[in-house]
């Protein structure tokens, strides 16, 4: 009998403590949850008076309450992001940039919604951006047409890009011609120095190594930017890329005929641009008329 009474009281013991474990579980877990949305909601309020440390803090303390409260990593990663300066290079800049990158990544491996999980591949691009990581930014981009192909700013960042990396190889390729910025092109096909030695290495065909390495890009950058105003036809900024990538792509032409075509391409964006202006201009007064 006492055998079975203390196996009996052992078993009804242990049921007892695993219940009340289950109990004080549950309890933590839901006070854990309420503690969490507080903090998050403290954050975000910190987060719009532009605290963003507050917001951090608050998010990350969100966090250690409710690791699976997906919006609160999505917030603190756009908290880090916000205090990230472009261009600084001082180790806390580079520290929030990595942060950032960091509770984004781990934001979309968690159960976040397809909308919120949109909102993280943007920043993500956006953030990559202004660190001047092209690639990834290409990458993040592109990820975001996949999700979305109807979003026009990815298409037009993706242009913007191609413009940017053929920028500074272009400057660089007029210095050495002794050619101005607004020279009429297409650029120049250098001669070899008269006096050349013979079997002496020929001189570098700046526009060849030029053409090899961007022209494809711009071309696809100009494909991005009618891409992007397929989808919205007045938006100005794709109407300057294409005017912009038209005009670097026309350095690159082989002929004046080309060139010519490319420019009056250009020149005609331009004026698309101009006339978009205008009537974003006078359809704003007309219904501030209306609101009188």
């Amino acid at each position: 009998m006492y055998r079975v009474s203390l196996g009996r009281i052992s078993t009804v013991a242990a049921v007892a403590v695993v219940a009340s474990l289950a109990i004080l579980a549950s309890g933590c877990d839901a006070v854990g949850k309420l503690k969490a949305r507080d903090n998050l909601n403290k954050g975000v309020n910190s987060f719009k008076a532009g605290q963003y440390t507050a917001a951090t803090d608050n998010f990350k303390e969100a966090i250690v309450q409710d690791p699976d409260l997906p919006s609160a990593r999505l917030y603190l990663a756009t908290a880090y992001m916000m205090q990230y300066v472009p261009g600084s290079e001082a180790p806390d800049n580079k520290r929030n940039a990595d942060s950032a990158i960091k509770e984004f990544d781990t934001a979309l491996n968690s159960n976040l919604d397809a909308k919120n999980k949109l909102i993280a591949m943007q920043s993500l691009a956006a953030l990559y951006l202004n660190m001047k990581d092209l690639q990834n930014a290409v990458d993040w981009n592109k990820k975001v047409i996949a999700a979305d192909p109807q979003n026009k700013d990815a298409y037009y960042t993706l242009g913007l890009i191609a413009w940017t990396q053929f920028l500074t190889p272009w400057r660089e390729a007029i210095a050495a011609q002794k050619l101005r910025p607004e020279d009429p092109g297409p650029l120049k096909v250098e001669a070899p120095p008269k006096g050349r030695k013979k079997g002496a290495e020929p001189p570098p065909d700046l526009k060849a190594e030029l053409k090899a390495k961007y022209w494809q890009s711009l071309t696809d950058g100009i494909d991005d930017e009618k891409k992007a105003l397929q989808i919205d036809p007045q938006y100005e900024n794709a109407m300057t890329f294409m005017n912009l990538l038209l005009r670097y792509r026309a350095i690159l032409d082989d002929t004046k005929e080309q060139y010519d075509a490319d420019m009056k391409q250009a020149d005609d964006w331009t004026q698309k641009s101009l006339e978009t202006k205008k009537m974003k201009a006078k359809k704003k007064s007309e219904q501030a008329e209306q609101t009188q």
